[in-house]
């Protein structure tokens, strides 16, 4: 029987306990997920109510992104000298409390303020959930935990767009502020489990130094790295600015706010199963490549449903399938970088984070000011989709790994 009590498991690679972490990981990485996508079903309550623009709001929608990237690094950091368990839990927490003041909101400032809270607490969840796996997980295992982990926000994102209007918002008296309030509660459900159940793997001590600067100069040197990051920052962009923006597009395509939520959320009948499968079978050989045909894919989805008259449904359905597979593609390939280690990796990942979360808050930022330069989505879509051709470019020139680089 494995005791409570014992909060530092040894040989956690073969101990049972691994998939138990790996679901509370998961659920932790849920409420990442309907947190940050809380906003983009309520986007046209909350710019009626709080008197706003499409771009004021798609600056609050990636506030949270630039918040990430002044803490990402020192998020790394205090990784490594916390440990998982307390990290994940103080950024859950922080996360849930940036849903809940959201429904005190007055006005721009209010607003923008509370979203970007998210930003603090994000890089907790997100860089630790790599390093949670990295200790607990090896070989095609870990491969596989990473798909696993990678569905939860997702999935929680999924929740959010489908059933904010269609379900939340009847609940609670269609009152944007409430359901912020109904998120933030969960999100603090969660914590408090995590808090009860996770433990901490032993780590074995490697050589090197913990100093982000360090690290950072170690990543930016090797050429392969270097695509990687400004691969995960276009990655980043797309999907964010796509992903927030989504249900208002339907909107305007002529859909109906709970039908637009609806249908927001179709790219997770692909996108769930494709970070499942395509993870744990691309080998190491092709992955580059793989990433390079995936971000072309996810921009042509992109147009499809912006420029085309053709059903919507295929479109939405080709962009979950490929967009969504970029970011545990480019994680694995971080973590098998043999300088960085397990000791190490939460500070390489908040390096990674830092420069893609640039991206994340570009990519809604973006939309929205060219939505008000232009009147339409169309201009800001090709700009997306652009970005997939880039990371096409970037992943197609990159080396062996076996290489001298």
């Amino acid at each position: 029987m494995i005791s409570l009590r014992k909060r530092t498991i040894s040989e956690p690679y073969s101990h049972p306990f691994r998939w138990v972490m790996l679901a509370l990981l998961w659920l932790i990485y849920f409420s990442f997920g309907l947190v940050s996508r809380s906003p983009s079903p309520m986007v046209t309550p909350i710019i009626r109510d709080l008197n706003m623009s499409h771009g004021l709001m798609g600056f609050v929608m990636g506030s949270w992104q630039m918040t990430y990237i002044l803490v990402a690094v020192f998020a790394g950091l205090i990784l490594d000298r916390w440990g998982i368990r307390k990290s994940i839990f103080v950024g859950a927490l922080i996360i849930g409390l940036s849903a809940l003041l959201r429904a005190f909101s007055v006005g721009f400032g209010s607003l923008l303020l509370f979203v970007a809270l998210f930003g603090i607490g994000g890089p907790m969840v997100s860089i630790g959930c790599p390093k949670t796996i990295a200790l607990w997980f090896k070989g095609k295992e870990r491969n596989t935990a990473v798909g696993i982990y990678t569905t939860g926000p997702w999935i929680g994102g999924m929740t959010s767009l489908a059933a904010t209007n269609a379900v939340v918002m009847p609940l609670v008296g269609h009152n944007w502020r409430l359901t912020f309030v109904f998120y933030g509660m969960v999100t603090f459900i969660l914590a408090f489990l995590w808090w009860v159940l996770a433990k901490e793997a032993e780590e074995k001590t490697e050589a090197g130094q913990s100093v982000a600067l360090g690290v950072l100069t170690a990543l930016i040197k090797i050429r392969n790295v270097r695509n990687i990051l400004i691969s995960g920052l276009f990655a980043f962009a797309v999907m964010h600015g796509f992903a927030a923006w989504l249900p208002k597009i339907l909107e305007e395509r002529g859909m109906t706010a709970v039908l637009a939520g609806y249908a927001s959320a179709v790219p997770y009948l692909t996108s769930i199963p494709a970070v499942l499968i395509f993870p744990r079978l691309i080998s190491e050989r092709i992955r580059g490549r793989i990433i390079a045909l995936f971000g072309l894919l996810g921009g042509g989805g992109i147009m499809w449903v912006t420029a085309t008259d053709l059903p919507v449904f295929f479109g939405l359905l080709l962009f979950g399938a490929t967009a969504s597979v970029i970011f545990p593609l480019l994680v694995i390939e971080l973590m098998e970088i043999p300088a960085v280690g397990t000791r190490y990796l939460g500070s390489a990942t908040g390096v990674f984070f830092c420069v893609a979360e640039i991206g994340g808050f570009f990519g809604p930022f973006s939309v929205g000011f060219l939505v008000d330069l232009t009147g339409g989505f169309l201009i800001g879509s090709a700009f997306l989709a652009g970005l997939g051709l880039a990371i096409g470019v970037l992943m197609f020139s990159i080396k062996d790994r076996t290489m001298p680089q």
